[in-house]
């Protein structure tokens, strides 16, 4: 895909028996102008009949089950089954207003990579938070803002959206993946809105805060606990810290490979390309000389290589030797002639 000024909008809505609410949501969604590319509903085995509420209220509705259990792992099913240019992650609640979805847009038109929803910026607000989660979220923003380097006003909003060409830097569990037997997949869960929120900034990704005003759920209970998931969250910034100071460091070291295989004001040596594992896994990592790097480039740009056969550069054919003995002893040889005659 290429980003351009008309994108297609793709909007994921992770579900788990939210029947009457998808009632309220879908055609609110439907009714924006300009009009969506697709809306993908994604159900956790719900119970109560929400994918039969789906697929009455909107017949074009594009409805898929998540292959594991937690809310990352609805996300990413999502995500994969996007064919638009941008996603936009829209809960299913009530809570968020699709009328902000041109906002979201318009941020990423205006050359976001990732379009960040606040609740605490002038023109957001919150019908729905209390004064002790609005405190624990000034604390965690604190935090992930001094790990990261950001300047995150709402750390734990989920209204979001973002081109689809930063997938691959979001880096979530392969949705084909099968289920640990106990518990979820990193990132499988509710952490997946920090997770994100991480990794977009550990990767220099342009980051825009949307005002957004959050509204009190329609119908049912919400799932928040405010101690348990505030824990988690903190458990979160703390792993993808030290998720991002490894991928610093093998960066580094990928780097210094590079430097020590090119001679002191010589042609640039490109480290040979790297082929993929026979069972699609990472790739070989030993030191120079043992095998691949770890990556096929040297700072995320791709490597240097001969235009005609895609080969990297070769060398300049060294001088051919000089035989000194053989030189002397034909021009001894000479001399003598010259002194005899």
């Amino acid at each position: 895909m290429q980003r351009n000024g008309n994108p297609r909008v793709s909007v994921v809505v992770p579900t788990r028996n939210e029947a009457r609410n998808l009632e309220v949501v879908l055609p609110a969604i439907a009714a924006v102008r300009p009009a969506v590319h697709e809306i993908i509903v994604v159900d956790g085995n719900s119970v109560d009949g929400t994918v039969e509420a789906a697929q009455r209220v909107l017949p074009w509705v594009k409805v898929i089950t998540q292959t594991r259990k937690g809310k990352g792992n609805a996300m990413a099913c999502g995500f994969a089954a996007a064919t638009g240019d941008l996603i936009v992650m829209f809960d299913a609640d009530g809570s968020a207003d699709p009328a902000e979805i041109p906002a979201f847009v318009r941020a990423l038109i205006d050359g976001a990579d990732f379009a960040k929803g606040s609740r605490f910026v002038r023109g957001g607000g919150s019908d729905d938070i209390t004064l002790l989660r609005k405190t624990g979220n000034a604390g965690l923003n604190g935090v992930a803002n001094a790990l990261f380097g950001t300047s995150y006003t709402d750390l734990c909003y989920g209204y979001n959206a973002f081109w689809i060409d930063i997938l691959p830097v979001l880096d979530l569990p392969p949705i084909d993946a099968p289920a640990p037997p106990e518990g979820m997949l990193w990132g499988d869960g509710f952490e997946i809105e920090t997770v994100l929120n991480c990794r977009v900034a550990a990767a220099g990704l342009k980051i825009t805060e949307v005002p957004s005003m959050e509204r009190e759920r329609i119908f049912g209970q919400s799932n928040l606990r405010t101690f348990a998931d505030g824990t988690r969250v903190l458990r979160t910034l703390a792993a993808e810290r030290r998720r991002a100071l490894r991928g610093r460091a093998e960066k580094v070291q990928v780097e210094e490979q590079a430097r020590a295989l090119t001679p002191a004001g010589g042609i640039p040596v490109v480290p040979p390309l790297a082929e993929p594992a026979s069972n699609g896994g990472p790739i070989s990592t030993g030191p120079i000389g043992a095998g691949p790097l770890s990556t096929g480039s040297l700072n995320g740009a791709a490597p240097v290589a001969d235009p005609v056969n895609g080969r990297r550069p070769m060398p300049p054919p060294r001088p051919a030797p000089v035989d000194r003995e053989g030189r002397d002893s034909v021009a001894l040889r000479f001399a003598l002639e010259e002194e005899a005659s």
